[in-house]
């Protein structure tokens, strides 16, 4: 089945006989037993809902995995994801990362017993230089957030099996529209699904999927025990979203292609990272595993100044953290979503004082141009 399609329909599960076209939000938080020892298949909805089933099944279909699971948010997915691990495994991930995740490990995930080496994934020698005997994942971002390294997902997946460890890419920029890492090697795929899944900057949802069934059989203990699962009507909303992506990603893609290409043209611009410039390091290999670019630009301006302008005169442009709704946000990395990320370290990244990052909506490329424009015009 086509993916627009499966965006739609998600699921051939039926759950009721109304004929609703709506999936029914089954806002119960248990259900009845039809006798002793008998189940609806449904006990509580901490194991499993209706209305949430179906979205997991959609975005497992989204995926080509053989299960998800829907969480309350990215970070609750993430933190459940590194309860598959004991006191003294090691983890390699992306050193360009979501600064929520880079807090997680570095102050939680640590405290309980994790090392991690943070490296450029993009570059496959820096990863073979930190496995040990102890490794048992890398965590990679691809593009990463901010500064868009692109990682060759099915050659770190053959290093991965090489050597015995998980591959796990976190998918939320470009979805599985854009990118399917399970079919390049992954072994788990992490969303935020607060993204571009639900595309409307109104709920918060995470999501965990898997190439097979004993990584599922593992990870469902840890959900159904730590609790951390996505509410009946939050899961209807991302079921609701979800039935867009398609068109949203094509557009919101065309136009941080239009933003990208004036970007480059303005001189108070010093540089520009989106995936699918022709000036990208790693443009061939975005090519070669994805269907597309997505919507996401990080951009450093010539000074403090004008960035601190940009952000406080922008009209149509909000200021806001998040990224992949359908209206556009511009974000401060260094104060809003690295702020935790100690200041040597964000600035060897190229995280400064300079830097911003776009998360392009559907509003009119044209609106959006001449509103950078005017907000760069008096810095």
């Amino acid at each position: 089945m086509d993916f627009k399609t499966l965006c739609i329909h998600g699921s051939n599960v039926k759950y009721d006989t109304t004929g609703a076209v709506s999936v029914p939000i089954f806002q119960s938080a248990t259900f009845a037993h039809p006798g002793v020892g008998l189940s609806t298949g449904y006990d509580y909805s901490r194991v499993q809902n209706p209305t949430r089933e179906h979205l997991e099944k959609t975005i497992a279909n989204l995926e080509n995995g053989t299960d998800a699971m829907a969480f309350s948010s990215g970070m609750a997915a993430v933190t459940a994801l590194m309860e598959m691990f004991q006191p003294g495994d090691h983890i390699i991930a992306s050193d360009d990362l979501y600064g929520g995740s880079h807090r997680l490990f570095s102050h939680i995930s640590r405290k309980n017993g994790l090392s991690f080496d943070f490296v450029n994934t993009s570059d496959i020698s820096n990863i073979t230089a930190c496995i040990r005997p102890e490794t048992k994942a890398l965590f990679i971002e691809t593009p990463s957030n901010p500064m868009m390294q692109v990682t060759d997902i099915s050659a770190v997946s053959e290093l991965c099996k090489k050597h015995g460890f998980l591959l796990i890419v976190d998918n939320t920029f470009l979805t599985p529209y854009f990118q399917k890492p399970l079919d390049l090697g992954a072994d788990i795929v992490v969303h935020s699904g607060t993204k571009y899944l639900g595309g409307h900057n109104d709920t918060l949802a995470g999501f965990l999927v898997v190439s097979d069934s004993s990584l599922s059989e593992r990870l469902r203990f840890i959900y159904k025990t730590v609790g951390s699962c996505l509410s009946p009507f939050d899961s209807w909303l991302l079921i609701r979203g979800i039935k867009t992506l398609a068109v949203r990603m094509e557009r919101q893609q065309e136009n941080a292609m239009k933003i990208a290409d004036w970007l480059c043209t303005n001189s108070r611009i010093k540089s520009v990272h989106y995936a699918g410039l022709p000036s990208h390091p790693h443009i061939e290999v975005s090519k070669k595993q994805t269907t597309g670019f997505g919507a996401m630009i990080s951009f450093e301006t010539d000074c403090k100044k004008t960035a601190l302008h940009l952000l406080e005169h922008v009209r149509v442009i909000q200021y806001a953290e998040s990224l992949g709704g359908v209206e556009s946000l511009i974000t401060y990395p260094m104060l809003q979503t690295h702020a935790d990320i100690p200041e040597e370290e964000r600035l060897a990244k190229g995280i400064n004082e300079r830097l911003l990052r776009l998360s392009v909506g559907l509003e009119s490329a044209e609106d959006l141009i001449e509103d950078l424009r005017q907000a760069l015009e008096g810095a």
